[in-house]
């Protein structure tokens, strides 16, 4: 039996037909699909083959959902071989049809969601994952409100003649947090990542130099409506990319590029309101109200499990480091950037939760997913988050004796072992998750690389 798809998840067929009479001069489409690894994947197709994309949806191999982060099958996860690596649906999502200025302007992208073929959803599309969580919170009356501030870094397009990268040419080499010459330098890129994501319906805000040459840092705007949030900053990120790649320069959203700079982050902010639109967090006292405290206690206590999540790559766990800015142990605090939870500043409405531990390369979906299932868990438990830290959270956690996972095994294990993430996620999700990467692992690990014969080739 065909079944309906779920609400929200499918476009109506008379989008398309808007869309093609608004623009005219769209000849291409690109059919994306983010999996599990949280690169987008797809096809490119033609103006006369997107009416049946919208009446029945474009195939797609199920393995897709399940590639690693270069894009080559997992097998172990039994969905390439086991299942004669079966197709299912890409069908566009509501208002995933936009223009993508940067591939040309007869270019368009279509965003989807992968569904089997009797029409429901695939049990580990990433939105529907996030979906899931966020249905948890409406069936208690409550609207999660986000927002994603991403990390990242313009490089030259070309690697130097020894592999490695480097800032684009003319780039300063001073740090100069918040410079304003070092916006002015990449005033071009800025202004053309600025349109580009006003054509796509991105609600991207302003920009600021980060801790180190090259480093950029850009904010979008809170939604009552997590999932497209999540759209949003992964819409975004592939814009940073595309857009830089016209300037003769790439966007690198990789957590730690370089050992001696600073890492990029995943910063997701997030409120929760009521069913008049009420943030319930608000409150004069700066550290909020009794939700968002219980919210912050499901977070610290189930951060170490969903760490997997939040750094998924080897290179992810270069970034924690102490005196950093990246969290290295599950805390909070407020106005305070060295915890892993932050509460801002700010006038008693603004009242949210910073959550300051994802890398720039974590998956936005599951990211957000994992955030507020956290949440969820803390604020249906009443758990208390103790004190907050004041001064130095990354003192206050080595005088305790706690900190987050170090490495990408024992975080897989955690998150593996993880009965309430398992709850939230579903079992599919964490099997999966965690086979993908050990797959990715055993790839990382088998490279013999150029420090193994510095430190090894005579010494050994």
């Amino acid at each position: 039996m065909n079944r309906a798809p779920p609400a929200g998840f499918v476009a109506d067929p008379a989008e398309l037909a808007a869309f093609l009479a608004a623009h005219p001069q769209v000849a291409l489409f690109e059919i994306l699909y983010t999996g599990l690894s949280g690169v987008p994947r797809g096809k490119r197709v033609r103006r006369h083959e997107m009416a049946p994309v919208y009446d029945y949806g474009r195939f797609l191999p199920g393995s897709i959902q399940v590639v690693d982060i270069t894009g080559r099958d997992c097998e172990e996860t039994g969905l390439v071989w086991d299942d004669g690596d079966a197709d299912r649906r890409a069908r566009p999502v509501p208002g995933g049809i936009v223009p993508a200025p940067w591939l040309g302007a007869d270019v368009a992208q279509v965003t989807c969601s992968l569904h089997e073929l009797d029409g429901t959803v695939c049990a580990l599309d990433p939105r529907a994952i996030l979906q899931r969580v966020i249905d948890r919170f409406a069936a208690d009356g409550l609207t999660p409100v986000v927002a994603c501030e991403l990390e990242f870094y313009l490089i030259d397009g070309r690697r130097g003649r020894d592999g490695a990268i480097r800032l684009p040419r003319g780039a300063g080499m001073g740090v100069e947090v918040y410079g304003l010459p070092q916006l002015e330098e990449a005033s071009p890129f800025l202004r053309d990542l600025w349109a580009a994501c006003d054509a796509q319906g991105i609600p991207l805000e302003g920009a600021i130099s980060e801790c180190a040459p090259g480093q950029l840092e850009l904010t979008l705007r809170h939604r009552a409506d997590a999932l497209r949030a999540a759209d949003d900053a992964v819409a975004y990120k592939r814009a940073a990319k595309g857009v830089a790649r016209a300037h003769g320069c790439d966007a690198t959203f990789m957590a730690k590029p370089w050992a001696d700079r600073a890492g990029s982050g995943l910063h997701l902010h997030l409120s929760i309101a009521d069913a008049a639109g009420t943030n319930l967090f608000a409150a004069d006292d700066p550290a909020g109200t009794p939700m968002l405290r219980h919210a912050i206690g499901g977070m610290l206590a189930l951060m170490a499990e969903s760490v997997a999540i939040l750094a998924p790559n080897a290179n992810s766990y270069r970034r924690f480091r102490p005196n950093s800015y990246a969290p290295t142990a599950p805390t909070w605090g407020i106005n305070n950037r060295t915890v892993a939870l932050r509460v801002p500043a700010g006038p008693a409405p603004t009242r949210h939760i910073e959550h300051r531990v994802a890398g720039a390369d974590a998956n936005p979906y599951l990211a957000v997913a994992a955030l507020l299932a956290a949440a969820h868990h803390g604020i249906s438990r009443g758990i208390d988050p103790g004190p907050p830290v004041t001064g130095d959270g990354y003192a206050a956690a080595a005088g305790a004796g706690s900190r987050l996972p170090g490495d990408w095994f024992d975080a897989l294990r955690l998150f593996d072992r993880s009965a309430i993430l398992r709850d939230y996620l579903g079992d599919r999700t964490v099997d999966m998750f965690a086979t993908v990467k050990r797959t990715e692992q055993e790839r990382f690990h088998e490279h013999v690389t150029a420090l193994d014969y510095d430190w090894y080739l005579h010494n050994a």
